[in-house]
């Protein structure tokens, strides 16, 4: 090896020029950055040390412009395992982690051993294509997962191992339709009429389909709902907490709801405070005093409402439905019974703003016209023409009259 006059670069016994460049360490594993070629980046071989030179000081150039961003030797699973996942569970409530874990685990075998650096758009392209083509998710799943990946590049932006986000380079996945199943009133009646409300087990699962349907509050809220959160004399529920629940033994009441929109307070009819009152009398017989949906004095699984939900509506013989559905056919009862308006409806939801109830639930206004169109019969008034007033038509449209 024969230094040359330019830094970094030098000639081997064959009269070869190459360079080899030091970058100072990587910040994620600690290795030294080198770079040795005896080519430029169009893989064409130096004729020269100038030559080589240029080649550093492109390289360097790129470097500091990137400003540390390079970590070549560092993995998309590695980051993923040791500076994603950490971040991510320390963002998010527990339940969502729980449901998002698996999926992280799944995008992390696709690029585990591909160094985060040499991901490219082409790489980003043949994960979307095979999400959509051949893994077999659902539209939804594949919209998540892909949605989940883009999130990870961003925070390796954020963290300074890359410059820039290349997913952002390829299409999204679009959730595509998603229909959530709900009841009508005639259905909510006829599950109602298979419940046998002597029976305390029973009763609280006619209370519970009851206060979500009449209500539209989350799975979460209701789980979380105290006796404390209930004004029976002035008719009103106050929504603020939700339950996060491994088991009964171990579940904590969180003061907050899903979003800072859903604190709210609900007005109740006089027929839902009927109905509460008696089962609070009841729950009292049985000695509980806390938790409205309960019959233990511990709060109600989440799996639960959603058994309860199915064994009713296969004796009602009406759709299944999952919790959620619930909330949807609290909209629908409100829309179709009471044409309620749009902001009333996002107020009792507890949605930021009525843009937000109109994304979800705007196919559920469909009859929301019916009074324009009465209105709109008989208010035009007019006479046809008692002769043509035109040329006499002969057929031919492109003629001008």
């Amino acid at each position: 090896m024969v230094k040359t006059r330019y830094t970094c670069v030098y000639q081997d016994k064959k009269g070869s020029f190459y360079y080899l460049v030091e970058l100072g360490n990587d910040k994620y594993t600690g290795k030294r950055i080198q770079k040795k070629s005896t080519k430029d980046l169009n893989g064409k071989r130096f004729v020269s040390a100038h030559d080589a030179h240029k080649e550093v000081v492109r390289i360097k150039n790129e470097y500091l412009i990137q400003n540390g961003f390079a970590n070549y030797e560092l993995t998309y699973g590695e980051f993923i395992t040791k500076s994603y996942l950490p971040h991510y569970r320390a963002s998010v409530q527990k339940r969502t982690w729980d449901s998002r874990k698996s999926g992280l685990e799944q995008i992390a075998l696709n690029f585990k051993d591909k160094k985060l650096r040499d991901i490219t758009v082409v790489d980003c392209e043949k994960y979307r294509t095979w999400l959509l083509n051949e893994s077999g998710y659902s539209q939804s799943y594949c919209s998540l997962l892909y949605g989940m990946f883009r999130k990870t590049l961003d925070y390796a932006v954020v963290l300074q191992f890359l410059s820039s986000n290349v997913s952002k380079r390829t299409m999204s996945i679009s959730k595509g339709k998603a229909v959530v199943s709900f009841w009508t009133k005639n259905q909510f009646e006829q599950v109602l009429s298979k419940i046998y409300i002597n029976e305390f087990y029973e009763h609280m699962c006619f209370i519970m389909i009851w206060l979500y349907y009449m209500t539209g509050i989350r799975v979460s809220e209701g789980l979380a709902l105290n006796w404390s959160d209930i004004d029976l004399v002035h008719k009103k529920m106050f929504v603020h907490h939700t339950l996060e629940m491994v088991n009964q033994n171990n579940f904590i009441i969180k003061p907050y709801t899903k979003t800072v929109s859903g604190m709210r307070t609900i007005s109740l009819d006089d027929d839902t405070v009927v109905e509460l009152t008696k089962w609070k009398k009841v729950q009292a017989e049985h000695g509980i005093k806390n938790f409205v949906f309960s019959y233990t004095d511990l709060p109600m699984y989440r799996s639960t409402v959603q058994r309860i939900i199915k064994r009713y509506a296969k004796i009602a013989n009406v759709p299944i439905i999952q919790g959620k559905g619930l909330r949807h056919s609290h909209v629908s009862y409100l829309i179709n019974e009471f044409n309620a308006d749009i902001l009333v409806v996002s107020k009792r939801l507890g949605h930021s703003s009525p843009e937000i109830t109109l994304k979800h639930y705007a196919h559920l206004w469909s009859r929301n016209d019916e009074n324009i169109a009465e209105q709109m019969s008989g208010n035009i008034h007019f006479k046809f023409a008692e002769k043509s007033v035109t040329s006499k038509f002969n057929g031919n449209q492109s003629v001008s009259i």
